[in-house]
């Protein structure tokens, strides 16, 4: 089961990348049409497309490998309900970024979905009080737990670049703990 957690999220970016190329082929074609544009129409197909378009090759190197780790973690326990915590995360990611984005950007890219993955699988063990999700979540913490100063906007986090997406950053991560929230047992 966790190997083919593994094998699913490197597969599905792979996918990722073919259409980054094919974004790069066409001259920014999708990445330009199909990013969230904040609190526009034109830009709300970019809550569901967002995450599978890239700037370049480095931005998307630099989502690859979180994702693939993250991913399959989330698919290597059924606990975790990884369709619909993914869906989830996904959306809220997006909306949220819809939402609260700077007015006239475009915002595009997986790191908000990777946000949500990491406070995901690091809160998803105070609802499931399983010693397995307890240990994914202490080896997330212990990997990323630097990541998450990048969900505060530049006034707190100086170090944020203009052209990176703490709005989707900070959503995700809200959504990932919705979606943790979610599978509690009851």
């Amino acid at each position: 089961m966790i190997t083919q957690g593994f094998i699913r999220s490197a597969v599905f970016m792979l996918a990722v990348g073919a259409v980054l190329t094919l974004d790069i082929i066409t001259g920014d074609f999708f990445s330009e049409r199909l990013g969230i544009i904040p609190r526009s129409l034109s830009g709300i197909d970019g809550i569901l497309c967002s995450p599978l378009l890239h700037a370049d090759f480095g931005h998307y190197i630099s989502n690859l490998f979180p994702m693939v780790i993250l991913l399959g973690l989330l698919f290597s326990n059924q606990s975790y309900k990884p369709w619909r915590s993914l869906i989830l995360i996904w959306f809220l990611s997006g909306v949220g970024t819809w939402i609260i984005g700077r007015a006239g950007s475009n915002h595009i890219g997986a790191s908000g979905v990777i946000f949500g993955l990491v406070t995901f699988l690091s809160t998803a063990s105070f609802f499931l009080r399983s010693w397995v999700s307890a240990i994914i979540s202490g080896a997330v913490l212990f990997l990323y737990q630097g990541i998450l100063f990048g969900a505060l906007p530049p006034i707190i986090n100086s170090n944020m670049a203009e052209n990176i997406s703490w709005e989707a950053h900070l959503s995700g991560a809200i959504g990932g703990v919705i979606a943790a929230w979610g599978i509690r047992k009851k």
